[in-house]
């Protein structure tokens, strides 16, 4: 599988897949494909899995892209002007994402529900008590409205953040919400 990134207000992710590569989205995430691509679309680990994703901001029901062809070229866009972020995730590589950001990623990928216990960051976070958990190993594509700066923090070091503001995070990392005075 190569892919490429182009645009830079609206981006477009051109996917190359090799013969057997799949790829899955939401349901209606494809913007353009060539000719021997297969579709398939289900819950994609069952009933309580899509139920999961609805409320993380994606689709019931996912469609997998499967190439049948020496190669063919699939294209997905984002919905919002933004950037397509792509990570590579090490196997049981796990990343917390914003409600919605998932864009596509390989089969080997598993996206889930992510449930935020902390009720201030949940009630006043910007994105509510669910986000989306991404497990590798394979590659995943985010689609992240606005511009996009990453930040590694060190060991106890902090970061004041707007809420709404934090794309995606390690899940070692906390968050909550603190008063402003006045």
């Amino acid at each position: 599988m190569r892919y490429a990134i182009s645009g830079t207000v609206l981006q477009a992710l051109e996917i190359e897949l090799s013969n057997g590569d799949s790829i899955f989205t939401e349901s209606g995430g494809m913007s353009w494909m060539t000719d021997g691509i297969e579709m398939d679309t289900n819950t994609r680990g069952g009933l309580m899995s899509g139920l999961g994703r609805v409320l993380a901001g994606e689709s019931l029901f996912m469609t997998t892209y499967t190439c049948t062809t020496p190669t063919a070229m699939i294209t997905f866009t984002p919905e919002a002007p933004g950037k397509v972020l792509p990570l590579q995730l090490a196997p049981n590589q796990v990343l917390i994402a914003q409600k919605d950001a998932f864009m596509c990623a390989q089969t080997s990928v598993k996206m889930e529900m992510h449930f935020r216990k902390k009720l201030g960051a949940g009630l006043f976070g910007g994105e509510g008590f669910i986000l989306q958990k991404l497990t590798g190993p394979g590659i995943v594509f985010l689609e992240i409205p606005g511009e996009v700066k990453e930040y590694n923090l060190g060991p106890g070091q902090r970061l004041k953040v707007d809420p709404g503001h934090i794309a995606a995070m390690d899940p070692t990392v906390s968050y909550d919400i603190t008063s402003v005075k006045g």
